[in-house]
């Protein structure tokens, strides 16, 4: 019986097809016991449904989830430095507000809204004085001093205020805080508002701003680190999902994956479908 040009086609095709699966075959695995079961598959004959484990992919995805494992231990890190700096952030914009309130308080003495020998205007003063050393001898993360120098020279912050963040296997970089408790802080004093007794309000209107400008820059410092650091952890934690991806490609989430498995998949990947399943 004459077959039409369609049948030929297919025929033509199929066979082409069982061809290069042969020759990927042979390509592959040469003449070992696992090409001959994969030969035996496409030409015919029994074949063990035995579970198909490829040493290479195995070491690949072994190293690539573990790879993924330490980049997000270094996210996590990265995370963890970033949150103490927004510790400190947090801290030095309090004292700033603090350094404002009493620029204010001296502010008003000048416009006569408060009298200079009143003991509540000084007492407030004084009250946001011990404000400050306050925030800076109690900022803390964890056990770590932020903006106290005294506290510093430990195992988790050296003496010149460095923080060490682990990203890798062989090192990472160093998070740097800074010493605001070396500022004279006892200078600023509520009896100094009276010129009146002797004091030098103007030398204390000096002296605040010059705190606060100091302050203020320290405060935009950490602001940057903060940002900076949260835009780092975020990257480290999509390389991890990459990894993971990737990891997940190179090794089949079926543990049973068999050699018929494995030869279907290699004939979509390298040769296409005997089928057009589009028409």
């Amino acid at each position: 019986m004459a077959i039409s040009d369609i049948e030929k086609n297919f025929l033509y095709n199929y066979s082409t097809q069982l061809l290069q699966q042969e020759m990927l075959t042979n390509q592959l695995f040469g003449a070992s016991k696992v090409g001959q079961d994969l030969r035996s598959l496409v030409l015919g004959g029994a074949v063990r449904a035995t579970t198909f484990t490829n040493p290479f992919e195995e070491a690949i995805s072994g190293t690539l989830r573990a790879d993924a494992g330490s980049t997000r231990q270094a996210s996590r890190n990265v995370g963890e430095a970033a949150s103490m700096v927004g510790v400190a952030r947090t801290d030095m914009a309090t004292i700033v507000d603090a350094l404002a309130d009493m620029e204010d308080i001296i502010d008003k003495i000048n416009t006569g809204e408060l009298e200079q020998t009143s003991a509540v205007v000084q007492a407030d003063y004084n009250a946001l004085q011990d404000k400050i050393t306050g925030i800076i001898s109690s900022s803390d993360f964890n056990g770590i001093a932020l903006l106290d120098g005294t506290q510093w020279g430990t195992s988790q912050i050296d003496s010149n205020g460095n923080v060490h963040v682990q990203t890798s296997d062989d090192g990472g970089f160093n998070v740097t805080f800074h010493n605001v408790d070396e500022y004279s802080w006892a200078s600023l004093v509520g009896s100094e508002l009276d010129d009146s007794a002797g004091g030098d309000r103007a030398a204390q209107l000096a002296l605040v701003q010059s705190f606060k400008g100091d302050m203020d820059a320290i405060l935009s410092v950490y602001e940057g680190k903060e940002d900076s650091l949260q835009s780092q952890q975020t990257h480290l934690e999509s390389q991890a999902l990459l990894l993971d991806q990737a990891a997940q490609m190179r090794k089949p989430s079926d543990p049973n994956y068999s050699l018929e498995q494995l030869l279907a998949d290699l004939i979509a990947q390298n040769t296409g479908t005997i089928f057009n399943s589009s028409g």
